[in-house]
């Protein structure tokens, strides 16, 4: 199955290089970001599948609860399989206001074996600040994952540990934030690069036919508001403005999968020699001369052909007349080298200063 995962994966290796995309896509704005909200609650409502009694914070913390409720009962009392404890997350949107709904994430914190279809009760979340922002609450949806065992073995779908709240969540307090008090606009480049602050500071000046932005570093475009201008409208055409954008060649490796996934066209410079385990590549530039046709009133010039070889022990050779690192990937896939061993030689090539390229391990 991997083999055939790499194989597509790599046939779709395009170029990006110089295509227009739009500013938004390349910065965020300071100060319009996601909030993250963390909770600790408790998920009731379940069969017999909640924490175990060696958990003793789920039992404490069910006591607590039934005591704000008038019930006073010994945390010792409490032998109920029916809840679990749970960490309650979640993503706030910029300038979430007082009443928007969103969703939540439920994680078990014990001995758990499905949380799905339990009820979680209202739960506070806080921000950084140690503020509450938000409650939660809701029925948990596992996404179909459950758990079941017997004496005789144990099947498990998914993971009905973790589930979510559709619209769990409600604000309850505003960020406190206010976008209407800014004097400027600051611009973050996601991918830090020299030229593209100069190239968004630029597109903006241009845009609006006065000196308004600068770009402070490689990170940061400073945006000074114009006068009589509202700034929800600046902040709109800005980012809606197109800019060029020359994406270097970069390879994405996810190695729990071996999966390999390559932008631009990745060459090989030779002479590379990689010997791994019982695999032996080689990567050699020869020179050839071109001599043109008679009377054509061409000029022989010589050239170089590269070549690259990979050889296994078990007697099988393939070789391949191109430099470029798509092919071998080919090759070595063909050969049905694993995936972990094909990632290691790509990374030794790329150690040795022959692969021009940036290398992402997910």
């Amino acid at each position: 199955m991997l083999k055939k995962v790499l194989l597509f994966l790599i046939a779709i290796n395009i170029s990006f290089a110089g295509n227009l995309v739009k500013i938004k896509d390349e910065v965020d704005v300071v100060g319009v970001r996601p909030n993250y909200l963390i909770g600790y609650g408790i998920v009731v409502g379940l069969k017999g599948t909640g924490d175990g009694t060696t958990t003793k914070y789920t039992l404490i913390s069910i006591a607590n609860m039934l005591r704000k409720m008038g019930i006073y009962i010994d945390p010792a009392q409490v032998k109920t399989k029916n809840s679990a404890a749970v960490m309650v997350t979640a993503n706030l949107p910029p300038f979430a206001k007082s009443g928007m709904r969103f969703d939540v994430t439920v994680a078990s914190m014990g001995d758990a074996k499905d949380i799905g279809n339990g009820v979680l009760i209202r739960t506070p979340l806080f921000g950084p600040d140690g503020k509450v922002y938000a409650f939660a609450q809701g029925s948990v949806s596992t996404g179909g994952g459950f758990s079941e065992s017997n004496k005789g073995g144990k099947i498990t779908k998914n993971f009905p540990t973790t589930g979510i709240i559709v619209n769990g969540g409600i604000v309850e307090r505003d960020l406190p934030f206010d976008f209407s008090k800014m004097k400027d606009i600051t611009l973050i480049l996601k991918r830090p690069d020299f030229s593209k602050a100069i190239q968004i500071q630029d597109t903006i000046n241009r845009h609006f036919g006065q000196n308004i932005a600068t770009a402070l570093d490689a990170t940061t475009v400073k945006v000074k508001y114009i006068i009589n201008m509202e700034p929800v409208k600046m902040v709109g055409e800005i980012l809606q403005l197109k800019i060029k954008t020359d994406t270097d060649p970069t390879i994405v490796i996810y190695e729990r999968t071996g999966t390999v996934i390559m932008s631009g066209d990745i060459k090989i410079d030779a002479p590379v020699y990689v010997s791994h385990g019982n695999i032996y590549v080689s990567v050699e530039k020869k020179p050839v001369v071109s001599q043109p046709p008679p009377l054509s009133g061409g000029e022989t010039v010589q050239t170089e052909e590269v070549k690259t070889t990979v050889t296994e022990e078990k007697g099988r050779i393939f070789a391949i007349s191109s430099p470029r690192l798509k092919d071998l990937v080919e090759a070595l896939n063909s050969m049905g080298v694993s995936p972990r061993d094909l990632i290691a030689i790509i990374q030794a090539i790329k150690n040795t200063g022959k692969l021009h390229a940036k290398i992402v391990i997910m």
